[in-house]
């Protein structure tokens, strides 16, 4: 039996390492990408991924040489799509940079990924996931340009699933917050963070992991973490002009929390 491989980008920390560290433990041949190449061969080193690259996301060739690095150590049949950034604030507060950085890395590195990940598969197929997030089902005031991408990283893998051949499955995953340093870095006192602590507890690395290596195979399309959060985030995208009262409401019980958590 051929061995077969996985990629993982924007895996040296956080979800991507705990994706990582998870197709390893199930046996896969993983291959990790970052944009710190050095960090991204370490974290290789230290979780037993066969190889960890330097990666951009946003250069579509870099996608290409990945696929077909995971080539020479199997067969490759899970892409994970996972490298983002997360500057929080108003569209009106972002630099031009941080604007930029949010379409390239999160739309068009996913865009770039999908694509590579697609052309590399076998005849076996095999599966994309992408690392979306809750944002992306309704309006979030105060992460508008972040929760943009993500909701266009859900539509692509909707659209892309029903293009592709039925041996290769595209899903979403959308979780709600998590502990990782995206979360830890957002503005104490901005709306953003206190709208992903409206929600109670926040989610770890390792169960977000556990559910995006879970959707191998699957014929799940949009996995969102958890569950009712996702209702509320589809009512308020139904009728986003009468949200504001509700917004209101969750910010002030965000905000006792992020005091609560610091």
């Amino acid at each position: 039996m051929s061995q077969t491989s996985c990629v993982v980008t924007g895996a040296a920390r956080g979800i991507g390492r705990g994706i990582a560290e998870q197709l390893v433990a199930r046996g896969h041949r993983v291959v990790v990408t970052d944009i710190d190449g050095e960090t991204a061969a370490r974290t290789a080193k230290e979780i037993g991924a066969v190889e960890g690259l330097a990666q951009d996301v946003r250069d579509p060739a870099s996608h290409r040489e990945v696929a077909a690095a995971a080539a020479r150590h199997g067969v490759l049949t899970a892409w994970f799509n996972n490298a983002g950034v997360g500057y929080d604030g108003r569209l009106v507060d972002l630099t031009e940079e941080q604007i930029r950085a949010l379409v390239e890395v999160n739309l068009l590195g996913i865009l770039w990924g999908t694509r590579a990940a697609v052309d590399a598969f076998g005849a076996g197929g095999g599966d994309v996931v992408i690392t979306a997030s809750l944002s992306g089902l309704g309006p979030v005031p105060g992460l508008s340009t972040y929760a943009a991408t993500k909701a266009a990283a859900v539509s692509l893998a909707m659209s892309v699933n029903l293009e592709t051949p039925a041996n290769i499955r595209v899903h979403a995953l959308c979780p709600d917050g998590v502990a990782t340093d995206m979360l830890h870095d957002m503005r104490s006192d901005g709306l953003a963070k206190k709208l992903v602590f409206s929600g109670g507890r926040i989610l770890t690395v390792e169960e977000i992991a556990r559910e995006a290596v879970e959707l191998i195979g699957s014929r799940r399309v949009i996995r969102t973490v958890p569950g009712w959060r996702a209702a509320m985030m589809r009512g308020s995208a139904l009728v986003p002009s009468q949200a504001a009262g509700a917004l209101r409401l969750f910010s002030a019980q965000g905000g006792r929390n992020v005091r609560k958590n610091r």
